[in-house]
């Protein structure tokens, strides 16, 4: 009798070959999911990095030696010079075939347009002034200086109900509210020509004084903040901290602007570290190292002693993508 037969004759089934065990996935169901950091890890360019951190210690040092800005950019200097030959090929870097020293070439001023009109330092700016504004409580805003005037490029409000003290676009003026601070880290000459006219008055508590105002550009450039109450608009507290660039110049100032009832002592205060801390957050976006100083450029240094009615001097200011 065949064996697939008992002894009662029932048929007994074959058995089954077991099945072969498939591997595990390498990530499970339960395994967590890979963070944005390291996904953003996988696209990154090690070549385009270095060359980033160069530009960035071309625009914070320059014009430097090769030494110098391999260093500070942490790279060789073989490296280093690899990276610089192929930006001075393309217009971005060039050499004083003098003395050695590198620099941002021209080209750098076609991309800085572009950012502008793009509304770079605007969108960059957008998700700071959101986390302030509903941190605070109170709206926010961003400002640069554009000639001998102040210009508001960006507003968070974060309550519909809450008064917006100035619009997208709308210029004012440099030596009250907070775009005073803007005014004291402004090139000399800009100084000079904005506190040699007659200076408006917008209510009874703008400062109008030339001389006030020279000494408290200073002031404002020790204390690095500014609080101004009813200069520009009656009944609106602000509160503004400097934003700098990779080259350490002021280029915005971040500003926290409420109706007066909302702002009664201590408070406005009491807010001056989240502004600064927004304002640092912004800068290092912009470029700034973390924890860098507070770097003056050579005509900050002179209006730091700078005398009403002194002769206008030529603004050399560093290289800046953002204004």
């Amino acid at each position: 009798m065949a064996s697939s037969l008992r002894s009662n004759g029932k048929s007994v089934p074959k058995s089954r070959p077991a099945k072969a065990k498939r591997p595990k996935p390498a990530h499970s169901e339960q395994a967590d999911p890979p963070s944005r950091a390291a996904q953003a890890r996988d696209y990154s360019i090690a070549a385009v990095d270095r060359a980033l951190d160069l530009l960035e210690a071309l625009a914070r040092v320059g014009p430097a030696p090769l030494a110098v800005l391999a260093e500070t950019a942490g790279c060789t200097r073989t490296a280093g010079f690899r990276l610089l030959r192929t930006l001075q090929a393309r217009g971005f870097a060039i050499q004083d075939d003098a003395r050695g020293l590198w620099r941002l070439g021209a080209r750098w001023g076609v991309l800085g347009r572009a950012a502008a009109e793009q509304g770079a330092l605007a969108a960059t700016a957008m998700p700071i002034l959101a986390n302030l504004g509903k941190a605070t409580g109170e709206n926010t805003y961003l400002r640069i200086r554009d000639g001998m005037e102040s210009e508001t490029v960006a507003i968070f409000q974060t309550d519909p109900a809450l008064r917006l003290y100035t619009e997208v676009g709308k210029r004012g003026p440099l030596h009250a509210g907070s775009s005073r601070l803007l005014l004291a880290h402004a090139p000399e000459a800009v100084q000079t020509q904005v506190l040699a006219q007659r200076l408006p008055r917008f209510t009874p508590a703008t400062r109008t004084d030339a001389a006030w105002i020279a000494a408290d550009l200073q002031r404002i450039r020790t204390r690095g903040y500014l609080i101004t109450a009813d200069e520009v608009v009656a009944g609106a507290v602000g509160v503004a901290a400097p934003v700098r660039d990779a080259s350490g110049q002021v280029v915005a100032i971040l500003h926290l602007s409420a109706p007066s009832m909302r702002m009664r002592p201590p408070r406005p205060r009491a807010l001056v570290p989240a502004v600064i801390e927004a304002a640092v957050k912004l800068s290092q976006a912009l470029g700034a190292s973390p924890g860098q100083p507070a770097a003056h450029s050579q005509d900050e240094a002179r209006s730091a002693a700078w005398p009403v009615g002194g002769s206008p001097m030529e603004a050399a200011r560093p290289h800046s993508i953002f204004r």
